[in-house]
């Protein structure tokens, strides 16, 4: 799986006109489930995003994570971070997982973020939806469950 991990100081989800998931301070993870990914998978990578230091410590320094700070999440799908864009001008997405694995790992890894103890909300798989963020720092990490065993 693959994670766009954003520190936030607010973030919000909306779709057709409405608000369907926010947090305050915290992360904003676009998530990606990829072709051969599994609960494993969502699992690892949940573990490292709930575990992952980038907030300032009292010298400044990015040493807490989002469980020492005691962040919020919101979670949104997002197959577009599958992209290949080594040929042409158009992304491929084919290596992204198939829609149904897709949706039931994206709810695994979000109900694995809450069984860490992170407040978790969410977007809706599949939907048009419309993210606003205020990035803090800005502090941006490409997270890939493929380059860590």
């Amino acid at each position: 799986m693959r994670a766009l991990v954003q520190r936030v100081s607010e973030a919000s989800v909306e779709v057709e006109g409405r608000i369907v998931g926010e947090t305050g301070p915290g992360l904003l993870v676009l998530v990606c489930a990829m072709q051969d990914d599994d609960a494993t998978a969502a699992d690892k990578l949940a573990a490292r995003v709930a575990k992952l230091r980038i907030f300032q410590d009292d010298r400044g320094k990015m040493n807490r994570s989002l469980l020492d700070v005691s962040g919020g999440a919101l979670v949104v799908s997002q197959f577009t971070l599958a992209a290949d864009t080594r040929t042409g001008n158009r992304p491929g997405f084919s290596a992204a997982a198939a829609p149904e694995d897709g949706r039931r790992l994206y709810e695994t890894f979000a109900a694995s973020l809450r069984g860490h103890g992170v407040a978790v909300e969410t977007g809706v798989f599949g939907a048009d939806m419309k993210l606003r963020l205020l990035n803090d720092g800005p502090v941006t990490i490409w997270l890939d469950s493929a380059d860590r065993a």
